[in-house]
């Protein structure tokens, strides 16, 4: 495990990270950053632990959206098709096995 000094809202933190997840946990820093960094600049809330939950919230929901999109959107279809997809093929997998 690897240390690393982060910076969040020009605070400093220091994270464990194993090697080969040390650019994902950079990129998700520096959203999380970008993220704090836009409620802060809005004006609207202060304090570093409000910005910080607001920004976990929106960072949350914007996840939740990309997993479950609204039906009808051509991600939402593009999701349907490829569990079909991974349904049928594992469908035919298990009748497969008893050919074996």
């Amino acid at each position: 495990m690897e240390q690393i000094d982060v910076r969040i809202l020009d605070r400093e933190y220091r994270l464990a990270v194993s090697g080969d997840a040390k650019p994902q946990l950079l990129e998700a820093v520096q959203m999380v950053d970008e993220k704090m960094r836009s409620i802060r600049d809005a004006g609207r809330i202060s304090g570093v632990d409000r910005i910080a939950v607001m920004a976990a919230l929106q960072l949350a929901h914007e996840l939740l959206g990309a997993q479950h999109p609204p039906e009808g959107t051509p991600k939402a279809e593009l999701l349907r098709r490829i569990r079909k997809m991974s349904d049928d093929l594992d469908a035919e997998m298990k009748r497969q096995e008893s050919l074996f």
